[in-house]
């Protein structure tokens, strides 16, 4: 037995604990948070690969936190981004209609700033969570129309902006200013450090001097991640939507030289990037800047959970993450080949292919997610939607005319029917269709040039899409290029040719 000394000290170290939980809140936030309608937290990746995270095959780039996100959760292993670059990407995934009905079908500028405007008439998921009474925070690259347009982030139910508003302003990671609201906030970088360019002139490559030209003071990443935080902070004791979309890992390879060190380190061969005119910027060691990057969105995104943590709101938080698109092209840039960026898939961003749309997905609410667990279930950015707000309680806020479906039964646990069909097209790169359907994969590419012949891929037996079994199988063929044919519906703005030829003529 334990003395009477023994227990007296055992009940005044509890009565310390539970005055200093009392004092800083801590009890007083538990309880509301069990009170109240859960959190959502989502992330967003820039260009990662499906097979960039240790949770998903990586071997060489160390991604701890998202890992240990992965184990408390759930993997979505045939999760599909909304296209395969970046503003339709977005732009399904925010709208919850699939690139066959989206308004934003490809990166389109809108110059000095920004990209082709999402319109009022369009309802983004951010919208719908604002008026349901959430705080709505968004963290990092918009690219869904340019300052004071239709498709600003304050005009489309972000409360709270602080990042990027143009994609072509975030190819640079040490950029003379950033967007809070509708503000211009200086960063401490003088001059600005360009996202594209080469090495002056008659510098020597293999000199790691020639490349200080593009080493910046002020890292964007890291102002953008003390905001979200801040978000978090200011709104601890009510229900909040933060969408997080980072700009890492795209390039150009800008990372501080702190961050380099653990890869350089490992000695690897990693001959330098050198570009002496246009393009994005040279760096000396580019393998292990593209890891320093995607370890220092991993280390953002730690921050951000442990501060889940500490205010009591990670019970209460639906945490997602994924990527808007699969890994860079530019193999100049980024050795692919390397990092294993995509495993065994085909295709890069851009391509309609796996290795271009099929992404990384981690889900978490603790208590709701099974932890350490797996989904082979297909599914898509458009799904996001309909699931969010279904698992926060606001099923009946779902828009009739969307193309996601919700998937929140699988979120749980529980047995959910196979999506019918999940539909992509996309006119850039040579004009592509894509339609997935139970194990069939039906794919058209270089559109642009007249070419409507369909390639058909079993995707049970072949993921990497290495055989073409349309010639063995016509009947499918048929039934998914009707399905195809049926999902397309033409825009003026972005005509998939030659489909749409008739309608860009109309113009």
């Amino acid at each position: 037995m334990k003395s009477t000394d023994s227990r007296h000290s055992s009940n005044y170290i509890l009565f310390c604990f539970v005055l200093w939980a009392v004092s800083n809140g801590l009890i007083t936030r538990v309880l509301h948070a069990a009170d109240r309608a859960p959190n959502v937290v989502f992330i967003l990746a820039d260009d990662l690969g499906y097979a960039e995270l240790g949770c998903f095959g990586q071997q060489k780039i160390r991604t701890p936190n998202l890992d240990s996100l992965a184990r408390d959760g759930m993997r979505l292993t045939q999760h599909y981004s909304g296209n395969a670059v970046c503003a339709p990407s977005r732009c399904v995934l925010m709208t919850g209609k699939h690139p066959g009905h989206a308004f934003i079908r490809d990166n389109r500028s809108t110059p000095p700033e920004g990209q082709w405007p999402i319109p009022d008439s369009e309802l983004t998921m951010l919208e719908i969570f604002s008026g349901l009474g959430y705080q709505t925070g968004a963290f990092g690259k918009w690219g869904l129309g340019g300052p004071d347009s239709t498709g600003d982030p304050m005009n489309q139910g972000v409360g709270r902006f602080f990042g990027y508003n143009c994609q072509a302003h975030a190819h640079s990671y040490y950029p003379s200013y950033l967007w809070s609201d509708k503000e211009r906030v200086a960063l401490k970088n003088s001059p600005e450090i360009p996202g594209h360019g080469g090495l002056a002139p008659g510098a020597d490559p293999t000199d790691p001097r020639s490349y200080n030209s593009y080493k910046g003071t002020d890292y964007a990443p890291d102002r953008i991640n003390e905001q979200a935080l801040e978000f978090v902070r200011v709104n601890k004791d009510r229900p909040f939507f933060l969408y997080y979309p980072s700009v890492i890992p795209h390039v150009a390879l800008h990372v501080p030289d702190d961050e380099l060190k653990p890869y350089l380190e490992l000695g690897w061969n990693d001959p330098p990037f050198v570009r002496q005119t246009g393009g994005y910027t040279p760096h000396f060691t580019p393998r292990a800047a593209y890891a320093a990057m995607i370890s220092k969105l991993d280390s953002n995104v730690g921050k951000l959970l442990r501060l889940l943590e500490d205010l009591g709101l990670s019970e209460n938080t639906i945490v997602v993450f994924s990527s808007d698109n699969g890994a860079t092209h530019l193999n100049e840039e980024v050795d692919v080949e390397f990092f294993q960026s995509v495993g065994t898939l085909r295709g890069l961003k851009g391509s309609l292919y796996e290795g271009g749309v099929r992404v990384p997905g981690i889900v978490r609410w603790p208590g709701h997610t099974p932890a350490s667990s797996q989904s082979d279930r297909v599914s898509g950015f458009e799904d996001w939607m309909p699931t969010l707000l279904t698992m926060t309680g606001n099923r009946e806020s779902i828009p009739e005319k969307i193309d996601g479906v919700d998937m929140s039964r699988v979120l749980l646990g529980q047995s959910q029917p196979e999506r019918e069909f999940l539909y992509r097209e996309f006119p850039g790169y040579g004009g592509q269709q894509s339609l997935r359907m139970g194990r069939w994969k039906a794919v058209r590419q270089n559109m642009s040039q007249g070419n409507l012949e369909v390639e058909l891929y079993d995707m049970q037996a072949d993921a990497s899409e290495s055989k073409n079994v349309a010639a063995q199988n016509p009947e499918i063929v048929e039934q998914l290029t009707l399905k195809m044919a049926e999902q397309h519906q033409p825009s003026v703005d972005f005509p998939l040719i030659p489909i749409d030829a008739p309608v860009r003529q109309r113009r």
